[in-house]
């Protein structure tokens, strides 16, 4: 057995929990983390949750303390960002060093999307993707403040319900006809668009950004198609993010949407694995690649790499999962309809006093029935068992 490092880098939670299978897995050799930001691996959730409300210390975030990582002989490299891996030579050379490996694990996340308009004015705009973003976009949450949202998706609706929890002013920008509507369809869509208007959040669908400036003030003008304009004293884009694939890319690995990999999450490079918001993983059970940029899947992303860089044949194949807490809305979602979507959605329960379920269906040709590719449920916290048995199933 090769006496080189078992190397990782990045600092997310897929990261966070390779490191602690491997060790939990009995690997007692050298395992090397190399992450870019200046702190120990760490999962994203608390920075629009949690921490961000003012509920959670940020160290709640760590997946492990620095007492952990000293007590499990790991060696985290914190600011480093690794330059090049040389896949032939089996080394990847960070800092000026060239360190050789035994196996390598990519698990270096996705970046926030920026919005070129918001940039190139230079008004006070945050994309909330790190600790030190979510402490910033934290202290501008108060009582008075005006924050702007360009973008209704996950990230957008979260920010918005915790800044109008603690008393700030929120216009959301969204160009599609109703907030998160390529994944809930317009039934359930429509369902998170009043559930902010009923908590005073301006919300317009269907505008189009036209122009960002700077006012006197010091805050953004936010120019729409059509004459319109807002003003607002901090601006929060949530367009998306984009996988982090530039060293993978650099060093001959296969790219698509992501970090190519098999269901076991090996790379075309031998001995090389991606885990996490980076892999576009092929998934046995929905029978395509697929790429979830979900806690849930960082986990379980994490759990199989451990494995497999130990040697073993584990496969990814839990479905998709993520949740979210807005006001007094909490969700949580299994599946994923893909790029066919889904022909119908049924809505079961009580929607006005928010407590139901959520059954999104495509017709399935071969048998002639529908198929269940994604399940949810609002407040009905005893039901995600049911939700994850029926996601895949036939009715």
């Amino acid at each position: 057995m090769s006496s080189d490092p078992l190397v990782i880098i990045g600092g997310g939670l897929a990261a966070g929990t390779a490191i602690t299978s491997l060790r939990e897995r009995g690997y007692d050799g050298p395992l090397v983390v190399f992450t870019a930001e200046p702190h120990l691996p760490y999962e994203r959730p608390p920075l629009s949750k949690g921490y961000l409300l003012g509920k959670e210390p940020i160290e709640k975030a760590l997946v492990h303390d620095a007492a952990w990582y000293a007590e499990n002989d790991v060696e985290v490299r914190t600011g480093v960002r690794v330059e090049s891996i040389d896949i032939d030579a089996h080394t990847v050379t960070a800092a000026g060093e060239t360190l050789a490996y035994r196996s390598l694990l990519l698990a270096t996340g996705a970046q926030a999307r920026h919005l070129p308009l918001a940039d190139e004015a230079g008004v006070p705009v945050t994309y909330l993707r790190t600790m030190e973003s979510s402490t910033a976009l934290k202290a501008e949450l108060r009582p008075g403040r005006r924050i702007g949202l360009i973008g209704g998706g996950w990230i957008g609706l979260e920010v918005a319900a915790a800044a109008r929890e603690a008393g700030a002013e929120v216009t959301v920008l969204e160009m599609a006809a109703q907030p998160l509507l390529a994944v809930l369809g317009e039934e359930v869509a429509t369902i998170f668009a009043d559930l902010h208007r009923a908590h005073g959040v301006d919300l317009r669908t269907g505008v189009k950004v036209a122009s960002i400036e700077r006012t006197e003030a010091g805050g953004a003008r936010i120019g729409l198609e059509g004459g319109d304009s807002v003003e607002v004293d901090h601006l929060v884009v949530g367009v998306g993010a984009a996988p982090a694939t530039e060293l993978a890319e650099a060093a001959g690995i296969v790219v698509g949407n992501g970090i190519r990999t098999d269901a076991h999450l090996r790379t075309s490079a031998p001995d090389v694995f991606a885990a996490g918001d980076v892999a576009n993983a092929d998934h046995p059970v929905l029978g395509r690649a697929v790429r979830t940029e979900h806690w849930d899947t960082a986990i379980k992303h994490g759990r199989v790499a451990a494995a497999n860089l130990l040697g073993g044949e584990e496969v990814a194949d839990a479905l998709p999962y993520f949740f979210t807490d807005q006001y007094d809305l909490g969700m949580e979602y299994v599946g994923n309809s893909g790029p066919d979507g889904f022909d119908r959605v049924e809505i079961l329960g009580d929607v006005a006093g928010l407590n139901f379920k959520v059954w999104w269906l495509r017709h399935d040709e071969a048998s002639g029935q529908d198929r269940v590719v994604a399940g949810m449920h609002v407040n009905d916290w005893d039901a995600i068992d049911e939700i994850r048995a029926t996601v895949g199933t036939l009715r």
